[in-house]
């Protein structure tokens, strides 16, 4: 946990932006894997989190901003719980570490609940996306499943996303510990593996990293040589001479907060020639991103200018035609680049998603319905403090080539018979994390091997 001063000064500001009511902010609970007492590894609400710092699970608060209360509600372990478990502090004594001073036993938060509710108070909450906070909505406050995100309060959606957005220095320092820790963990994919591995082996190494330093994976692992499929959490192809693989993981420290890299490189000592062409387009489509980043620029500019690289050096190999500007107006570089260059980070890999993706990610402003467009989850004016991932990638989808080749789609600015030369090709995606500054941005973490001379090297 940080020091329980940021914690009270973030219920503060967030009390100041919602001004009256009750704001009830559920943790989460135990998630059972096959039966009640095997439970999937926990993690504790980022919302939660972020007010209260305090990860066990089956707890809940309440913030009474008009009486200046605020109550953290859970049960201490009993006996029956402390054989299996283990001493474990009070309820009480974990509430000082997050400032809190007034604790009850769960049952009390129906009581509170429901005086609430007859007083006519306005009780905000988030939209849940756990089934089992949905149900305790249901029965503590009457309101039915396909009710709940209607009757959540977009008031305090807004004010958590305007907090959660801007990273203070502390959590800038723990992002770059996950970015560090994710970087270790590429290296030991880039170094270990080898032809005749399996890719359940890579990510095996890749775990390791972040388990040995007692930490956990932010998501689940994308070890692969088939990178055109963009979540490919399949690991059960060998590995080959002339491949290339794939790799998206990042670490998660033990405050939750994560990194997000991503990795290509070939399985073979180096890269083909070929492969260092369409390499060297992704990475200067993520150089053009890159330079693109500054304050008050809209995060949709920074895609544009990923996009606009990838279509002029796919028009220089021939594949792409005709006005480069339109065909990206248009849509038909998301051939080759179907998906977003980025989104948020913090306490989640996609920061605060649960909120929405259209208020984390577009301030509330209608998406584009466009395919490729559509897939980006970030669009919005970037602010100092804002941290998000950099990851544009060059993706040959034969299903996808097949579907648009024989509805004659972009027959303007789409050169079929080159671009059937790399139907088989697969996918090559860089990623790195960026925070955006008062004066401009810098790459978080230490430096991930990137150009082909460095990944050869390590080769």
């Amino acid at each position: 946990m940080f020091q329980p001063e940021v914690y009270i000064e973030r219920r503060k500001i967030l009390c100041d932006k919602i001004r009256s009511g009750l704001i009830l902010l559920w943790g989460n609970d135990e998630s059972p894997m096959n039966y009640p007492d095997n439970h999937y590894h926990f993690r504790q609400h980022s919302s939660f989190l972020y007010y209260f710092g305090i990860d066990v699970p089956s707890l809940a608060a309440i913030i009474d901003v008009d009486n200046q209360r605020q109550i953290i509600f859970g049960d201490d372990h009993t006996i029956d719980d402390i054989i299996w478990t283990g001493p474990q502090p009070t309820i009480a004594e974990r509430a000082i570490l997050s400032g809190i001073e007034e604790t009850q036993p769960l049952v009390k938060l129906y009581t509170i609940l429901r005086e609430a509710q007859a007083s006519r108070k306005v009780i905000h909450f988030l939209p849940p996306f756990r089934p089992e906070n949905k149900i305790k909505l249901l029965r503590l406050l009457n309101i039915r499943p396909d009710e709940i995100n209607i009757n959540a309060s977009s008031e305090l959606v807004k004010a958590v996303i305007s907090q959660r957005e801007i990273k203070s220095p502390e959590e800038i320092s723990e992002i770059e510990k996950a970015v560090d820790l994710s970087v270790d963990m590429h290296l030991a994919a880039i170094k270990s593996a080898r032809p005749g591995m399996t890719e359940a082996q890579v990510a095996a190494k890749v775990h390791e990293i972040a388990l040995a330093r007692n930490c956990q994976i932010a998501f689940p692992i994308i070890a692969t040589i088939n990178g055109q499929t963009l979540h490919n959490h399949s690991h059960h192809n060998i590995l080959k001479e002339g491949d290339l693989f794939l790799l998206d993981a990042g670490a998660e420290t033990q405050m939750h907060y994560a990194g997000d890299l991503s990795s290509t490189f070939p399985v073979s000592k180096s890269f083909t020639n070929i492969q260092k062409v369409i390499y060297q387009v992704s990475l200067k489509a993520h150089q053009a991103a890159v330079d693109t980043i500054a304050p008050n620029v809209r995060f949709l500019n920074v895609h544009l200018a990923a996009c606009r690289s990838i279509a002029a050096s796919m028009k220089e190999l021939g594949m792409m035609k005709g006005d480069i500007d339109e065909a990206v107006a248009e849509g038909a570089h998301a051939l080759f680049f179907p998906c977003g260059t980025g989104h948020m980070l913090g306490l989640d890999v996609h920061d605060m998603e649960d909120l929405g993706e259209v208020r984390v990610g577009y301030n509330g402003e209608q998406k584009s319905t466009q395919f490729g467009l559509k897939s980006l989850r970030l669009a919005k004016e970037l602010l100092p403090g804002h941290v998000f991932t950099i990851e544009p990638g060059i993706y040959f989808i034969p299903e996808l080539i097949d579907l648009w080749k024989s509805e004659n789609k972009f027959e303007a600015f789409l050169n079929w018979n080159e671009i059937e030369k790399f139907r088989n090709f697969g996918g090559i995606r860089n990623e790195e994390d960026f925070l955006v500054t008062e004066t401009g941005f810098r790459k978080l973490g230490k430096d991930k091997p990137k150009t082909i001379e460095e990944i050869e090297f390590l080769r």
